[in-house]
């Protein structure tokens, strides 16, 4: 079966058919022809998100549920996150899609800064959400998440599902394996995230699966202001980052 044969004959934005060609690949071994194109189409998609993001700038990752629209209390949260830290001069990059993702967007727009998603391919439509300055689509998870890491500064995470417990433990697993700086990840929300840092504590630091600096890669908060603080500092301080102001515009300097 070709790939055309696979796909929907109505594919659009965002959506694809459960046979998917990621289906197919995730299935096991396959003709080594197969396996060369698909490796050739993992390279586009690193080559795409590289061009597109080469410029991007210093940037905040924000990461949260989908689900969490307009109304709820972290939509509100997100939103103001997004615009202190375009106010602060950071680019602000999410999934691209609703909820969370959506809220920071809007909230980095309406300060005047620049606005970005890294969308996925679903089988489920996930369309762009309007606050976008540019967005890059994307059909396989991994290749997402390295550039959700790659051109960040901090990486702030808002109540969630599996989604954003892959990607708070993807980042936490990279700092803790040494793969990328001790960047700060800020968790929003400290009734939500207590059986978390609950678990951490009394459970895998107890036993011995990780040490007591391992739980201190994340910083637990509920207001904005605190996690933007923190977050500057590590980066203005730490990572030798700087600004200026500039009209309409926050940009970050390297010194």
């Amino acid at each position: 079966m070709g790939d055309d044969e696979i796909r929907t004959q109505n594919w659009h934005w965002g959506k694809l058919s459960i046979e998917s060609i990621e289906h197919r690949f995730l299935e096991g071994p396959h003709t080594r022809s197969f396996e060369f194109l698909r490796l050739c189409k993992i390279f586009w998609e690193f080559l795409k998100g590289f061009r597109a993001l080469h410029f991007l700038g210093p940037c905040v990752t924000v990461f949260g549920s989908a689900r969490f629209g307009p109304g709820n209390p972290y939509y509100s949260g997100a939103q103001e996150m997004g615009k202190l830290l375009a106010k602060s001069g950071f680019a602000v990059m999410t999934g691209g899609g609703p909820g969370i993702m959506e809220a920071a967007n809007r909230g980095a727009q309406e300060a005047g800064g620049y606005s970005v998603g890294a969308n996925i391919v679903l089988p489920k439509e996930q369309k762009p959400n309007q606050y976008l300055d540019r967005w890059v689509e994307f059909r396989y998870f991994f290749v997402r998440k390295v550039m959700l890491v790659k051109y960040s500064y901090a990486f702030v995470a808002f109540p969630g599902g599996f989604g954003t417990l892959d990607e708070i433990f993807e980042t936490a697993t990279l700092i803790q394996t040494g793969k990328i700086k001790h960047f700060p990840v800020v968790l929003i929300g400290k009734e939500y995230w207590a059986p978390l840092m609950e678990f951490l504590n009394n459970t895998l630091l107890m036993r011995g699966a990780i040490d007591a600096k391992d739980k201190d890669i994340f910083f637990v908060t509920d207001d904005p202001q605190e996690a933007l603080a923190r977050i500057k500092q590590e980066a203005f301080d730490d990572f030798g980052l700087r600004y200026r102001y500039r009209p309409a515009r926050w940009k970050i300097l390297w010194e």
